[in-house]
Parts: C-alpha cells; structure tokens; sequence
C-alpha cells in the first residue's frame, strides 16, 4: 500500500468517525431535550414543585431554541466549526451535571436553558460541518444519517431515561447525556479539521434562491404547527376517541417513534434522487395522516394506520426541509440552517398552543382537524410555489433572450 492509499482511507476513516460522533451528538441532543418528559413527576415530588412547573423545563427548552437559533448563528458565524462544536458539547457536559447535582427548581431550569443554547446552534452547524465532509451527490444521506440518529431519542432514549429514573433516581438519566456528549467532543476535537467557516464545501448553498428559501421556510414552519396542534394531544386523542387503554396508548406512541425512524430510513435514502418531491410527499402524507385522524380515528385500526402516517411523516418533513436549506441558502447555509431550526421551533410552540385552544373549544378530536387543514395549508404552498415557478420560467427566460446580443 502506497503513502497516498494509506492517507485516502486514514482521511476516510477520520470522515466517518465524525459523522458518527455527530449522530451521537444529535441523539444525544434530543434525548436531553425530552427527558424530563418521562420524569416530571419524579422532578416535582424531589423538588418540591408543582408538574405544570417542571413542564417548564420542556416548554421554555423549545422556546430558547427558537428565539436564539439564529442569534447564536450569526454571532458565530466567523469562528470554525471545530471550535464552536466543542465548546457546544462542553456546554452540554456541564449543563448536564449541574443539571443532575441540582437540588433547586431554579438552578435546574438554568442548566437546561445552557442546553437549550447549545442545542439551538448545533443544530445550524452540525449540517454544514457533515455534509462538507463527503461529496455533494450523497448529502441527502448523510443527512439521513444523522436524522435516523436523531429519531431514536424518542423511542430509545426517552423510555430508558424514563425507567432508569424510577429505578435510580431522576438525576442518574439527567447526568447521562454528559458522558454520551463527551465521547463526541473528543471525537471532534481530535478529527475534525479546523478550517474558516465561509471556507467549507457546504458553507452555501448550491443553488442560491431567496424564494424558495421563503417557500421552505413557510411551509415548515405551518406543518410543525400543524403537526403540534394535534401530536401535543395524542395520547389524550388515543384514550378518548380511539377507545385504547392507557397500556395500550404507551405501546402505540412506540409504533409512532418506530414509523418516524422508519421514514427518515427510507426517506434518506431517495433524498438525493428526490429533493423537491421528498419534502412535498412527506408534507402531504403528515396532512393525510392528521385529516384521517380526524375522520375515522374513532376505529381503532382506523387510528393505527394513520398514525403511522403521521409519524412517518413528522421526520422526514424537518430532513428534507434542512435539505433545501443547503441548497437553496440565499448566504450562508448555517444562517439558513439556524432560521429553518428557529421557526420549526417556533410552530411547535405555537401549535401546542393552538392545540389548546382548540382542545377548548372543539374537543380534542378537533386538534387534529386543526392540525390537518394547517399542514394541508403547508402543501398548498409548496404547490403554489412550484406552478408560480414553471410559469415564470418562460418569461424569465424570453428576458434573458432578450439581453443577448445578436449573432
């Protein structure tokens, strides 16, 4: 084996270990992020606090998100991704031991916001940071790849930090994500090259347009709401409408982590053959599954199967919307990144809220109406986007004509 062969496959190597270090890093993310979930009566009885008080360490978690995701970005725009990765995945060893040692509620809730921080710009550059590393053509996989990483912290991670903590105490799975975030740092720390941000393969996007940016990011924005309006209430819907048992109910919100996985598999997989068609597809499947909620949910087998839809579909709608952002960045794609994160952010704090409302007013069967018509709303604007762009191309076109100088 020649210097050059040996480098190749040692580069190659390096490349891979990365990626995996930042799959971890993004399971590891949203583990975090969800874990109290599983454990707020567990944190309110230790603490002393009210349920609805440590609800707030999810609530006020997406919140931070959405608000300083693109903040975050732009102030860090100009310092390389191997020092900024670090220092995020130190941020979330620390929070994660202050978080598990706490014995106040406040103290508590300042760890997680520090997470919470550093989630909202890991999630603008670990993008760019993968993708660069392999060849444009297999993008769609490598963010597949970190997607399927993500997806399992729902259905992995946050039932086995839900029963470690009945088993040792809330604090033990709370502390987890310090070590799982320390493998990665060390990864990073050691493998990745440290390079000028605006100098990386995917630093921009690869086909520059402001419009479909805008289109992107208004129709993510209103399937997130939408998917939120009735998902917050799922396991109320499932009781109430579908007629399922409590037993029953927990089993079924597995099959919907397992329908999510299972659509970021498949949907990795044609991302690159399909950008445009896998986003418009996943928008519309999450619509179908929602509406068919709505209207046959009170079958029980009826409820399963459209559930699996919207599961399969939750996913793979923010992945492929993360996929037009690295192409269609009208600048810097992890300022487009950052402002994707943002408002999907956003539309889950805004269709919790929606859901409520209309859990109010309209039962919860009506969450999913709402929801439903909402991400329908989504499809109709990417439909929308799409005829306005055919038409226009022959005008735009017949001006370019113009401007050429004859012949």
């Amino acid at each position: 084996m020649d210097g050059a062969t040996a480098r190749a496959r040692r580069a190659g190597w390096h490349r891979s270990a990365v990626l995996a270090a930042l799959m971890l890093a993004a399971f590891t993310f949203n583990t975090a992020e969800n874990l109290p979930i599983g454990l707020l009566e567990l944190i309110a009885g230790s603490l002393r606090v009210s349920v609805s008080a440590v609800g707030l360490l999810v609530t006020g978690y997406g919140v931070t998100v959405a608000v300083a995701s693109v903040p975050l970005a732009h102030v860090m725009r100009g310092v390389a991704r191997r020092h900024v990765l670090t220092t995020l995945l130190a941020a979330l060893i620390v929070s994660s031991v202050v978080a598990a040692l706490a014995t106040s509620y406040w103290l508590l809730l300042a760890a997680r916001l520090l997470t919470a921080l550093a989630q909202a710009l890991f999630w603008a550059v670990m993008g760019p940071v993968a993708v660069g590393l392999f060849a444009p053509e297999v993008r769609g996989r490598v963010l597949g790849a970190l997607s399927v990483a993500g997806s399992p912290a729902l259905v992995l991670g946050m039932p086995a930090g839900t029963w470690l903590g009945r088993r040792e105490g809330w604090p033990v799975p709370i502390a987890v994500p310090a070590a799982l975030g320390l493998a990665s740092l060390v990864t990073i720390a050691v493998l990745l090259p440290t390079s000028r941000p605006h100098e990386e393969q995917a630093a921009y996007g690869t086909c520059p347009d402001a419009r479909r940016f805008a289109t992107v990011l208004a129709a993510g924005t209103l399937s997130a709401t939408g998917a939120f309006a009735g998902f917050t209430y799922v396991v109320k819907f499932l009781g109430d409408v579908s007629g399922f048992e409590q037993t029953t109910v927990g089993v079924l919100l597995v099959v919907f982590g397992g329908a999510c996985l299972a659509g970021v598999t498949v949907t990795g997989a044609v991302l690159d053959r399909f950008p445009q068609a896998a986003l418009s597809t996943a928008v519309a499947v999450q619509a179908a599954g929602m509406l068919g909620l709505y209207a046959a949910g009170t079958d029980p087998v009826a409820a399963v199967v459209f559930l699996a839809f919207m599961g399969g579909a939750l996913g793979p709608v923010f992945m492929t919307a993360q996929n037009a952002m690295l192409q269609c960045a009208p600048g810097r794609t992890d300022l487009a990144l950052a402002a994707n994160s943002g408002a999907y952010n956003a539309g889950i704090a805004a269709g919790a809220a929606l859901g409520g409302l209309v859990l109010r007013l309209a039962k919860v069967r009506g969450t999913f109406l709402a929801g439903g018509l909402l991400t329908a709303g989504a499809c109709a604007v990417l439909l929308g986007a799409r005829v306005l762009r055919r038409q226009s191309s022959p005008f735009e076109q017949a001006r370019v004509d113009e401007t050429e100088p004859a012949n």
